[in-house]
């Protein structure tokens, strides 16, 4: 006996038992637990494109204050580590030649030795005249011959002189009521003198300068 059953698959199912109750629940948590999955990988990667936004941002956008401390200490510290060592102070020792040369030239053309060695106390002053006007002569002629002479200060004597900031100190000296900082104005009191040019005779080897003047011995 040959039974034939067919099934109509257009046929809805009108009433819902446990099995189909169980099944509709499932699929709709995991349909709400795949939106919140989508939700919270949306604001992750939001919150990471703001992360990076921020950390390439120029150093304009920083605030300047704590830059300008941090280049200020790393200056300081370079300043410690690259700072040159003072130069030694050198001391140069000069040689007594030139000196006695000097002394022997104004020997030679003023006797200026034998006038500041001879007693003047028992001549007159006009004695004492004539003799210093023969003597600066002959240093006139001396100090004129093996040297030029030049003014360090060309304003006139007596006059109201300036001195700016970072004048050279050795060349101008300060007297009086010296207070606060240059610039100064004051009264010229010297000119000052500077030599330009030395014309010295050369000595010759084993020449012994410290005879100024040989002794005179008349035969």
């Amino acid at each position: 006996m040959n039974m034939t059953y067919a099934i109509d698959l257009s046929l809805k199912p009108t009433t819902f038992d446990l099995w189909h109750v169980c099944l509709a629940g499932t699929v709709a948590i995991l349909a709400l637990m795949l939106i919140s999955l989508l939700f919270v990988m949306v604001i992750s990667m939001m919150r990471c494109k703001h992360k990076v936004a921020v950390s390439t941002s120029t150093p304009a956008a920083m605030s300047p204050e704590p830059i300008v401390k941090i280049v200020e200490k790393i200056i300081e510290v370079e300043k410690l580590v690259h700072a040159p060592a003072p130069e030694p102070v050198i001391l140069k020792e000069s040689t007594p030649d030139a000196a006695l040369q000097l002394l022997s030239l104004l020997q030679k053309e003023a006797r200026f030795i034998d006038f500041i060695k001879e007693d003047v106390t028992s001549y007159s002053d006009a004695d004492i005249g004539v003799a210093a006007r023969v003597v600066h002569e002959g240093c006139n002629k001396a100090i004129n011959e093996h040297f030029t002479l030049a003014a360090i200060r060309n304003e006139q004597e007596g006059s109201k002189v300036t001195l700016p900031q970072g004048f050279d100190a050795g060349a101008v000296r300060l007297t009086g009521n010296i207070t606060g900082a240059a610039p100064f104005t004051g009264t010229l009191i010297h000119k000052g003198w500077q030599v330009t040019n030395i014309r010295l005779p050369k000595l010759t080897q084993g020449h012994d300068a410290t005879i100024l003047a040989a002794a005179e011995v008349e035969l």
